[in-house]
């Protein structure tokens, strides 16, 4: 978890935060090739860095259901109803998101 904060969520920001300065210089320039380059940026970055947050957001200790797959409920039903299993539903999400740059999936 440490590598994926501190390297994988830590590159999204810094990345974005240098796109949105370029954006800006872009702008005052009037650098049409610029701009659409940096906007490009800020939508990949910008993403990464609010999935990771809501990934953050989102852990949850052992003891509160965190880390173990669900074997009752809304959600495990769900799952089973469309994708027989979890383990077929990470191989369907792998399949699809494999040529998604920055998916996480694929």
């Amino acid at each position: 978890m440490e590598i994926h904060h501190c390297k994988h969520h830590a590159t999204y920001v810094a990345n974005y935060n240098k796109a949105a300065e370029g954006l800006l210089d872009a702008l005052e320039k009037g650098d049409v090739e610029k701009v659409t380059s940096a906007q490009s940026a800020i939508k990949f970055n910008g993403g990464g860095h609010l999935n990771h947050s809501i990934f953050w957001q989102n852990l949850a200790p052992i003891g509160r259901g965190g880390g173990e797959v669900p074997t009752d409920g809304a959600l495990i039903e769900k799952i089973n109803a469309e994708f027989v299993t979890v383990d077929n539903m990470i191989a369907r999400f792998n399949t699809m998101t494999a040529g998604v740059q920055g998916s996480g999936w694929g």
